[in-house]
C-alpha cells in the first residue's frame, strides 16, 4: 500500500524573476536554434553567452575575462573553441605585448549580421503575438528596468 502525504503542495509564486528567467531563456534557445538553421552549427547558448560580451570592434582578453563573470579557464576553453571554429582570433596586444586582443574574423562578423537579422525576426514575431503597443511598452518597461539597476548599485555603494 502506497501511503499518501497528508500535506498539499503549496503553488510556487507567480513572480516577475521566474517571467522574466523564462522569456529570457525562450528567447535564448530559439535564437539559437535559428542561429545554427542560418549555418552557423558552431553556434551554441554558452558560446552566445561570451559572445555578447565581445564589442565588434574586439576587446582584450584580460577585460573579457572581467565583463564574462566567470572563470578565467572557462572563457579560454570557449576561446579556445571559437578559434578553432575561425569566429574569433587572438592577436597580440600591440600596448601590452603579455596581452591578447579578441577579434572576429570575417566568418564571426557574418554570423554577428546574421545574429542581427534574427534578433529582428524574433521581435517580429513577438509583435505579432503580443501587439505593437504592447511590445513597444515591454521594451520600455525593460529599459527602464535596467537603467534603475545601474542607479541602484551605484546608490548601494555610495558612488553616484
Amino acid at each position: 500500500m502506497v501511503k499518501q502525504l497528508d500535506e498539499k503542495t503549496e503553488a510556487s509564486p507567480d513572480h516577475v524573476g521566474w517571467r522574466l528567467w523564462q522569456a529570457g531563456r525562450a528567447w535564448q534557445v530559439e535564437f539559437a536554434a535559428a542561429m545554427r538553421s542560418a549555418g552557423h552549427a558552431w553556434f551554441s547558448e554558452a558560446r552566445a553567452g561570451l559572445l555578447g560580451h565581445i564589442p565588434r570592434n574586439g576587446t582584450r582578453q584580460s577585460a573579457l575575462i572581467e565583463r564574462a563573470a566567470t572563470s578565467k579557464q572557462a572563457v579560454q576553453q570557449l576561446l579556445d573553441g571559437l578559434e578553432a571554429e575561425g569566429v574569433l582570433e587572438r592577436l597580440p596586444d600591440p600596448r601590452d605585448g603579455r596581452g591578447k586582443l579578441v577579434c572576429y574574423t570575417r566568418k564571426g562578423l557574418d554570423a554577428l549580421r546574421d545574429g542581427d537579422r534574427i534578433k529582428l525576426q524574433i521581435e517580429r514575431g513577438y509583435i505579432d503575438r503580443i501587439g505593437e503597443q504592447r511590445f513597444a511598452a515591454l521594451m520600455d518597461a525593460l529599459r527602464t528596468l535596467d537603467a534603475g539597476r545601474g542607479d541602484a548599485s551605484a546608490g548601494a555603494s555610495g558612488q553616484k
